[in-house]
Formats: C-alpha cells, sequence, structure tokens
C-alpha cells in the first residue's frame, strides 16, 4: 500500500529551530517497507528558513500558531499538496499534546481531499488520551496506541483489502482504538517489543526533501526505550517502568550508517536516561573507542547514576554534552515531583561534569503544584550555585499520563478533558490547565507571570556568559573541523538567539 507518514508543522508556524528528523514515524517507515509497502514520510515541521531559538520565549509565538490553524497558511497549501502528489491509501499522523490541534487539522485536510482515505494517528498524546482523541476528531478513523511499529503494520496488512475486512479481524489487532458504527472499540494493548535490534534502522532516505537536513540532524538516535523512573510531570507509564536495550553492536552498526551515508559526526543519544546501565555504557564506549569512529555525542543522564570512572570514559569515547534534569533548588519539591535525587547529588554531578570537562546543561523547571514563589527564587538561586554550561528553564504544564496531571485535577488546576474547539482556541501551554488565570494555587496569577517573566530573564542572561558560550563552541570543535558549514549555521542561531 501507499502510505503517507506526517509529522505535522508547529515550529515552522512560529519560525523557531527544529532539529533533527521524526525517529519515530522514520522507524515507521522502515518496518513497513521491510514489508513492501510504499512509504514517504513528510516531516511539516521542517524549517528551511528559521528566525528564533531562544525557547525561553517560545510561549510569546503561541498566539501565531492558534492564528495559523483558522487562516489559510501557506503551509496548509503545502501539506494538501504534498498529499495529492503522492496519492496515498492511508495517511499516518503523529500526535504530541503541544501540536495536537495541528495533527487534527491535517485529518481534515485529508478528508477533504478524498473522504474515503484512511487516517491513522498515532504518539505520545494518543497513547495517553486515545479515548478523548477518538471522540473529538471526527476526520481520524484508527489510533494507534503505544510502541507502533508491529501494531501499525499489521492494521496495515489487515487493511490491504479492506472490502473485506471483518470486525473480527481488527478486534484480534491489540493496541488500536477505533468507531465501528456508533461504538468506540479500545482493543487491549499490545506487549512491548521484546529484541530491539529486530527493528531496521530508521529510514531517513524516506524524508522527503532528505537532503535538505544537514548531517547532525541525521545523527538523532535511541539506544534503549523505556524508563524505570517515575517523575511525576513526566508520562512514563507509557513504558511501565521498563527499559529495553539494543545490543551495543548494532547501535554501532547504525552510527556507521549514518557516517558512511550522511557524513553524521555529532549524534544525539535520545534515550531517557543513557547511564541507568552502567555496564552496558562502558561496553558501548569500549567499541566506540575501538572502532576510531572520531565522532562526538551527546546524551541524557541523571545526577546520581553518573561516576567519575564513568565520564572519563564516556569522553574518551567521544562525549562532549550531558543533560541532566536538576528541576527545583527546593528539596521539598524534589519529593513531590518523586525525582529521587537530592540537592546534594546535583552538587556533587556538576562538580564531576568540571572535573571531567564535559559541557553540560541544566534543566530546571517553574510553576509546579504548590510550589511557592521562595521556592523559585531557590531554583534560581541553586541553578547560580551549580553554573550549569547552559541552564534551561521551562514552565510546568499539565501532560495527560502523569501523577502531576491527577494531582492537578485534585487541586482544582487542571481540566481532565479538552473538546476539539478547545485545541483550536487555547494556547497550548494552557492546553489542560482549568482556568488561565490560576495557573498555580500559591499565589495570583499577575505575581506568576511577573516573576515567570523575571526567571526568563534572569536564565536567558546567565547563558548570555560569553565563558558558557566559548565553551559551547569548544564542545563542538571537532564536528566544525569536519563540517565548516556547521560553525557558520551555530553562528546564524548564535545571532538568533541575541536578537
Amino acid at each position: 500500500m501507499k502510505i503517507l507518514l506526517i509529522d505535522p508543522p508547529f515550529y515552522r508556524f512560529i519560525g523557531y529551530y527544529n532539529r533533527y528528523f521524526p525517529l519515530g514515524l522514520a522507524y515507521l517507515a522502515a518496518v513497513l517497507r521491510k514489508e513492501g509497502h510504499e512509504v514517504l514520510i513528510y516531516d511539516a515541521d521542517f524549517n528551511a528558513n528559521p528566525s528564533k531559538i531562544d525557547f525561553t520565549a517560545l510561549e510569546e509565538s503561541y498566539p501565531l500558531y492558534l492564528k495559523s490553524l483558522h487562516d489559510s497558511h501557506p503551509i496548509w497549501k503545502e501539506v494538501s499538496e504534498t498529499i495529492c502528489s503522492f496519492n496515498p491509501e492511508i495517511v499516518g499522523i503523529s500526535v504530541w499534546t503541544t501540536f495536537a490541534a495541528s495533527a487534527f487539522k491535517i485529518a481534515s485536510i485529508v478528508k477533504k481531499i478524498n473522504k474515503d482515505l484512511l487516517v491513522i494517528m498515532g504518539g505520545p498524546h494518543v497513547s495517553m488520551k486515545h479515548d478523548e482523541v477518538i471522540k473529538i476528531c471526527p476526520d481520524v478513523d484508527f489510533l494507534v496506541r503505544g510502541e507502533g511499529e508491529e501494531t501499525f503494520l499489521e492494521l496495515v496488512e489487515k487493511l490491504q483489502g479492506r472490502d473485506g475486512v471483518k470486525i473480527e479481524g481488527l478486534r484480534n489487532i491489540k493496541g488500536i482504538t477505533y468507531r465501528r458504527n456508533d461504538t468506540l472499540i479500545h482493543n487491549p494493548d499490545r506487549e512491548f517489543i521484546q529484541n530491539l535490534d529486530v527493528i531496521p534502522f530508521p529510514a531517513k532516505d524516506l524524508l522527503l526533501n532528505s537532503g535538505a537536513y544537514n548531517s547532525e540532524d541525521m545523527g538523532l538516535l535511541m539506544t534503549s526505550r523505556g524508563c524505570p523512573y517515575n517523575c511525576s510531570y513526566c508520562a512514563t507509564s507509557i513504558w511501565k517502568r521498563k527499559i529495553r536495550y539494543r545490543s551495543t553492536d548494532n547501535v554501532i552498526a547504525e552510527i556507521k550508517s549514518a557516517i558512511d551515508t550522511y557524513g553524521t559526526h555529532q549524534f544525539a543519544i535520545k534515550d531517557d536516561s543513557f547511564t541507568v546501565n552502567r555496564k552496558r555504557v562502558l561496553e558501548l564506549c569500549d567499541k566506540l573507542i575501538k572502532e576510531t569512529l572520531d565522532i562526538n555525542w551527546d546524551c541524557n543522564a541523571r545526577v546520581d547514576i553518573i561516576d567519575e570512572e564513568l565520564l572519563m570514559k564516556m569522553k574518551a569515547a567521544g562525549c562532549n554534552g550531558i543533560k541532566v534534569g536538576i528541576e527545583t533548588g527546593s528539596e521539598r519539591v524534589l519529593k513531590l515531583i518523586n525525582k529521587r535525587t537530592t540537592l546534594s547529588q546535583a552538587r556533587e554531578a556538576a562538580a564531576l561534569f568540571r572535573r571531567v570537562g564535559i559541557h553540560w546543561t541544566g534543566y530546571f523547571m517553574m510553576g509546579l503544584p504548590s510550589e511557592t514563589k521562595e521556592e523559585i527564587y531557590q531554583t534560581l538561586k541553586f541553578m547560580k550555585e551549580l553554573k550549569p554550561d547552559f541552564a534551561s528553564l521551562s514552565v510546568y504544564e499539565p501532560f495527560p499520563g502523569t501523577d502531576l496531571f491527577e494531582i492537578g485535577i485534585d487541586k482544582g488546576l487542571v481540566q481532565s478533558d479538552r473538546t476539539l474547539e478547545d485545541f483550536y482556541n487555547i494556547s497550548p501551554k494552557y492546553y489542560y490547565v482549568k482556568n488561565i488565570n490560576r495557573r498555580v494555587d500559591t499565589m495570583s496569577n499577575e505575581e506568576f507571570e511577573q516573576l515567570e517573566s523575571e526567571m526568563k530573564k534572569a536564565f536567558h542572561k546567565y547563558n548570555m556568559s560569553f565563558v558558557r558560550l566559548a565553551k559551547r563552541a569548544k564542545s563542538r570543535s571537532k564536528l566544525y573541523l569536519h563540517d565548516i558549514g556547521m560553525l557558520w549555521g551555530d553562528i546564524k542561531k548564535f545571532r538568533s538567539w541575541v536578537r
């Protein structure tokens, strides 16, 4: 069958940089192609000429996104033309909570082109809110919940001769949600894929305009799936606190493939927490060193599962960046979000990063339920004490599937469900906020907005330090030697950031 997989536009509407390719869709495409289907991946959010990179100011541009949902923006014309040009039998759309409205809009465009075209949705938002999505989006035919490769493929195989599809056949497909007349049917969940090595490498060559991506964009990879932790702001429930690993040989093979095909020398490992299995990380690093691949890579970690020996080995294997969630400067809030780390561990980790000499990013957040003004100031003070090479600040947004989402409902801060009109008319930062004039329960909205502005300015000023900018450039110096164009690209980003 001819299958078009679409990553909906969002950052592109508001002029922001959006890096990498849609990894989940590339995995789906690889599995489908292996079974003989004709597949095209359309990254509708790919922006060839971005102008903004300061994500602390991202929310200020949300009105532009909302406006685009209601007007005849050229991007929607491009979406329609791409669908018509490829002429698929099935359109698959990924759905994330922040840009759910864009996904729903694409589904409506598909049905206007051809009401018989099948629309299948998947992704994090569908997995968490499938009951809501199937009710409010009349243009979707099937939802794929959870891990999508096996489910999507089985559904496509059943739909291949859909004139003869029987309800019994659909009911046997685990992990899908669909309508049958006026009845909503939620089939049982599908078991996780246990051997991740059987999944083909992401089909990056099936990206529409794949030549427009740079070598670093093509360096996105995951070496594991799942997370054993249960931070209350994160929707880890989708993984049931289990983690599965690809073999290190399989990971090395994918890295070599990206080097050979795209000239990639800077990779981004997007595992939820790369250093959970210390022995495996050391094994992978030893193989990277032995292969002399001359690459750099960054990863996500936790402050409580690193040590000096491990970091030294990672650096020797090419690690030039580590991102860790510090979150807050309050021990009480750390316990509230079930982070299972301490401020002392964060201090020790910061000292380790400095001693080993690896560029590190600290992630912080504010606006959590019950968080006080004093605790938010503690976070700013703690950030300045730790001195990360880059400090990222986000304002808490309630996402379905998280423990804090349920806590927010109990506190009267969170709306448990939304309508289609809500998604089209409410700013994404308020999608599940019950009352936009009461985002937190410890201060007035005016006080919170003033504090939010103050915090964002402080973080931005901190990051603009010449020393920190120089450290960032130094950490990427090997990349610049391989590809001078990447240096020019970083200079353009810097100029966008300081505007």
